[in-house]
């Protein structure tokens, strides 16, 4: 037991220590760093689930490895790799999704159904104000925007019909994953070409706090269901 607490501690250290590196690194706008260190933290965050849960859910495991796929496949920044890692993307949020109702076991839509309302209306304002986005992103804009609603809109729900840490940390992580859209979105069709800089780190920034706040969800949801 006491290795295994060893092992989840160094895990943990090591993956808050790639992450500060890669946030360096993509201000310094270093690419090598940025292409071992970015599929590096999912790598480590996947061992860490690995070595924490006792159950080893496969929803997660698939969380985890379309994140990968997805980081991997940005790499290259071409068009027909990009178009992959954006369905991997895609097939990767509704995964996510999928989880929080099984982990939750929600039975009643309609506190997710309000609690997702706001995040749709918010999403769609900033998309229907923005003029510059090509053709053929919409359908792309437009299912992203439901996927991050839908999502922020179950955390949400959840943690107002039961605010316990659990519920807490799910609506961190999704807050997170929302501000992280956020940032991608201006950085893409408001800001481009300026101040990359600082939308870069920050991205990074808030995308490895998100994924490790999940991970943390992830872990108290099994406990507390053993």
């Amino acid at each position: 037991m006491q290795t295994s607490k060893s092992i989840m501690k160094s895990l943990t250290i090591g993956y808050f220590l790639i992450a500060v590196a890669e946030v360096f690194a993509e201000f310094a706008m270093y690419k090598p760093i940025i292409f071992v260190f970015k599929p590096l933290l999912t790598i480590l965050l996947f061992t860490l689930y690995l070595t924490s849960s006792s159950r080893k859910d496969t929803l997660f495991v698939l969380v985890l490895l379309t994140s990968l796929i997805t980081n991997i496949l940005f790499v290259p920044n071409t068009q027909n790799y990009l178009l992959y890692a954006i369905i991997i993307f895609t097939i990767h949020r509704i995964i996510v999704i999928v989880l929080i109702i099984k982990l939750q076991k929600i039975k009643d839509i309609i506190p997710p159904i309000l609690g997702t309302a706001p995040f749709i209306l918010i999403f769609f304002y900033l998309f229907v104000e923005t003029t510059d986005i090509p053709a053929n992103s919409y359908l792309i804009l437009v299912v992203q925007n439901i996927l991050i609603s839908l999502f922020a809109g179950l955390s949400l729900s959840c943690y107002v019909m039961n605010d316990n840490k659990q519920n807490s940390i799910l609506l961190i992580s999704a807050l997170l994953f929302v501000m992280l859209q956020f940032t991608v979105f201006i950085e893409k069709y408001y800001l481009t070409n300026e101040f990359q800089q600082l939308f870069r780190p920050l991205a990074m920034s808030l995308n490895a706090l998100a994924f490790y706040s999940f991970y943390r969800y992830v872990i108290m949801a099994e406990i507390k269901q053993q």
